[in-house]
């Protein structure tokens, strides 16, 4: 009995100890991920690369740091310090730094980045990305063509740059498919955050007759709200916030991007590549909300069948990056 007792207790000492070990390689194989921000976690855009790595990281497939708010000035550095670390993949956007961001990548090969950037991949370890909603933000202007009364459309943006353009030239053109006597006001009040300045903005809008508003930057929802008039949102869904006001939205969803990168780099097989597609929305990057409650049902209908086509791969959104103009 002694002997049969020692035994057990051997025995589940044993696979106690096998647990904790492999408890211990599972957590040592999580992949060290690290997140540079130029504005904080909460600004739409980046919110939705930060929501994707925090689902991740639940899952436990990856360990994830990150940095917001990081001035331009500090950004290689910061890249720098990560790579250091011992970061098996970093992630961020450098728009506004694409030289130094690249020099950072190539002093530095055995480290993965992937970044938003309007330039292309370099070898070997330099990915880029962007949010390529283009496909659902044609069909919330297919929403908000069929809506408006006035024909004039009011839109707002943060910069003139191709990430925005193209979303922008998008929904001009779902609007014109389903109305082709719609105008539209184009502004940007070059800023990635400034409401009052984006508010300001679609109260002149409005007051020039505008009454839908294409609310790429946030501020310009709230001048919806006061002035009773309807939205179409970007990148996040904010009906929530605003009931009664966004008809629709264009959602971008970073978890397509972000999965395939981590995989990659996991496997060993990450190269520089463009992962733009993977916010397409046959790969589940993009998706269209709409409040069907605000919608008249042959739009609604209209709309679906659209997004069918896209889906399908029977009807292609047109690209195009240049600077969108107000109407004459």
């Amino acid at each position: 009995m002694k002997i049969s007792m020692l035994r057990r207790t051997f025995l589940a000492a044993m696979v106690a100890s096998f647990g904790v070990m492999s408890a211990g390689v599972a957590a040592a194989e999580k992949l060290k991920v690290a997140a540079i921000y130029t504005l904080p976690v909460e600004q739409q855009w980046i919110s939705r690369i930060h929501k994707a790595l925090n689902t991740a990281a639940e899952r436990g497939d990856i360990e994830y740091s990150f940095s917001e708010s990081v001035a331009n000035t500090d950004y290689e550095r910061v890249m720098r310090e990560y790579a250091e670390q011992g970061m098996q993949l970093i992630v961020g956007e450098v728009f506004a730094l694409e030289r130094a961001a690249r020099k950072v990548a190539k002093d530095y090969p055995e480290t993965a980045f992937l970044m938003g950037s309007s330039f292309g991949p370099v070898a070997p370890n330099f990915s880029v990305f962007d949010n390529w909603i283009h496909e659902p933000s044609y069909l919330t202007g297919m929403v908000a063509g069929a809506a408006t009364e006035s024909n004039l459309i009011g839109m707002v943006g943060g910069y003139a740059i191709p990430e925005v353009n193209r979303l922008m030239h998008a929904f001009m053109d779902g609007a014109r498919a389903v109305n082709p006597e719609v105008k539209f006001l184009v502004n940007f009040i070059d800023s990635w955050y400034d409401p009052p300045k984006a508010k300001e903005s679609a109260f002149a809008m409005m007051d020039a007759g505008a009454d839908v508003m294409y609310a790429e930057r946030f501020g310009v929802s709230d001048a919806a709200v006061e002035r009773g008039i309807k939205a179409i949102g970007n990148v996040i869904d904010t009906s929530g916030d605003y009931p009664g006001t966004i008809m629709a939205s264009a959602i971008w969803h970073m978890e397509a991007t972000v999965d395939k990168a981590v995989s990659q780099v996991a496997a060993g097989t990450f190269e520089a590549a463009d992962y733009g597609q993977y916010s397409f929305m046959a790969y589940g990057g993009g998706s269209l909300v709409m409040d069907e409650s605000l919608v008249d049902a042959e739009t609604v209908a209209a709309v679906k069948a659209k997004e069918t086509e896209i889906l399908d791969g029977l009807f292609r959104v047109n690209v195009n990056d240049q600077r969108p103009v107000s109407d004459n």
